[in-house]
């Protein structure tokens, strides 16, 4: 459901991109940036609304 996808060629700018199929799409350039997206890319795993069930949905 969700993608991370990270660009680091030797002696480039790294870039990442943080997808989801719930709308997420983020992108950073610079390693400290790149490194707080994959800390938020992880973080996002818990917080999706596609992979957390709902407040109030019924069980199957």
């Amino acid at each position: 459901m969700a993608w991370l996808s990270i660009i680091a060629p030797r002696g480039a700018v790294p870039t990442a991109t943080s997808k989801c199929l719930c709308g997420r799409d983020r992108s950073a350039m610079g390693k400290a940036r790149v490194l707080a997206l994959i800390t938020d890319h992880e973080a996002h795993r818990d917080t999706c609304p596609l992979r957390t069930p709902q407040e109030g949905r019924a069980a199957a």
